[in-house]
């Protein structure tokens, strides 16, 4: 065992609620044990919260999120994915193959966790790729939903398109301020991949405004911090950085190479989103085929489900969510003021949602619209885009 999988083991090793379930060998995969922690008071339907990646942890980065959703009357299940943190290696301690990751072991992983905890149906919570695990196990394991909450919905590969076509209309197309602006920035010849990577951030995070003021103050200035800030944030590098536990993305990684198309190729043209892991695609298996057709699976969504989604949104535009809202038979679509992933920058607004789900109310959502987007941000990048406002507003100020 490496010093770090050392280090996440003391880490975690008090976390309320941590257990695991014996997962056996199968013809992609040695036995390993998967990690799991349920929170809140015990209930016969509780929900099931799967974040986004693939990569992200869910025993240390949620930690507050648990606290919040127990306090709320949460009965609330998080699973350690294949290949991160406390599930990262096999029973002699070593690293999990990439031959064992594959969406549906992911999806039958949550599955051997409601068995081991003897629960028949759960509600399914999925964020960004944790909403393409969410409506793959509504797909192979439809029987054990009590109802769905898809955030910041990922639904098909082939929504990579879309993803272009949304992220050019802002930004890329036409007279308006913002694309100007990006137009002369690109003119200076700055890595292309930089300014796909921070300009789509900074919107996602803080909105119109706030990029139009960056990106004047990036063309004026080429060493502004608050575009390095965001730079450090939003940018790929081939070295996959990693912090252990809270997101490990080199084994899991091949789940969105092979499965989701991660590896999609460049179109030619400005502001390609397949350019943010165009870096580290050699390092991972090309893409093979989809597990499911979720767009055609959609319509057999017979539970309550709930399509949260960001207005600012570049990476999941919510034409995703409308589009998945339309099939299902009994779907709501509420828009929030956010950008990507509610789970990590707004979930209180989140938990809200579930509690509606939860409760038979979900009818009611897309009038609590308001009142969800007044709730504070607590989530674990929800404090960056008030750090991001501050330095630009530092660097105006100082002239820096």
């Amino acid at each position: 065992m490496n010093a770090s999988s050392k280090l996440l083991l003391i880490a975690t090793a008090r976390t309320t609620g941590l257990r695991k379930v014996h997962r056996p060998a199968t013809d992609n995969s040695p036995a390993f044990d998967l990690a799991y922690v349920r929170t809140g008071p015990r209930t016969s339907t509780p929900t099931v919260i799967i974040p986004g990646g693939p990569g992200l942890g869910s025993v240390l980065p949620y930690r507050r999120l648990r606290r919040l959703a127990a306090r709320g009357g949460l009965d609330l299940i998080m699973v350690e994915h294949r290949g991160v943190g406390r599930s990262r290696t096999d029973l002699a301690g070593h690293d999990l193959p990439v031959s064992a990751m594959w969406v549906t072991e992911a999806v039958d992983d949550i599955a051997a966790v409601l068995d081991r905890e003897g629960v028949r149906t759960a509600f399914i919570a999925g964020s960004s790729y944790g909403s393409y695990l969410a409506s793959s196990f509504g797909a192979r394991h439809g029987d054990r939903v009590a109802g769905m909450l898809l955030d910041s919905a990922l639904q098909s590969a082939s929504d990579h398109d879309l993803e272009r076509e949304v992220l050019r209309d802002l930004l890329w197309e036409g007279n308006e301020p913002l694309p100007t602006l990006v137009h002369e920035l690109a003119a200076t010849g700055i890595d292309e991949r930089e300014l796909l990577d921070v300009v789509r951030a900074a919107y996602e995070l803080c909105g119109a405004t706030f990029l139009t003021r960056l990106l004047r103050r990036r063309i004026r200035h080429r060493g502004s911090l608050t575009w390095k800030l965001l730079a450090s944030y939003a940018t790929r590098d081939a070295s996959i950085a990693q912090l252990p536990g809270i997101y490990e993305f080199d084994l899991v990684g091949a789940i969105g190479f092979r499965e989701l198309g991660y590896g999609a190729p460049r179109d030619g043209r400005p502001l390609d989103p397949a350019l943010t892991y165009g870096l580290i695609a050699d390092q991972f298996p090309p893409f093979a085929h989809e597990p499911f057709d979720l767009q055609a699976q959609a319509a057999n969504f017979s539970w309550p489900l709930v399509l949260l989604t960001g207005a600012r949104d570049l990476r999941t535009p919510t034409a995703i969510a409308r589009r998945v809202a339309a099939a299902a038979p009994d779907a709501v679509l509420v828009e929030i003021d956010n950008g990507h992933s509610a789970l990590d920058t707004h979930p209180v607004a989140l938990l809200n949602a579930i509690r509606r789900l939860v409760n038979g109310q979900q009818e009611q959502l897309p009038a609590d619209t308001v009142a969800l987007n007044q709730l504070p941000k607590r989530g674990i990048s929800a404090r960056f885009p008030a750090l991001l406002q501050a330095a630009l507003a530092v660097e105006r100020f100082m002239q820096v």
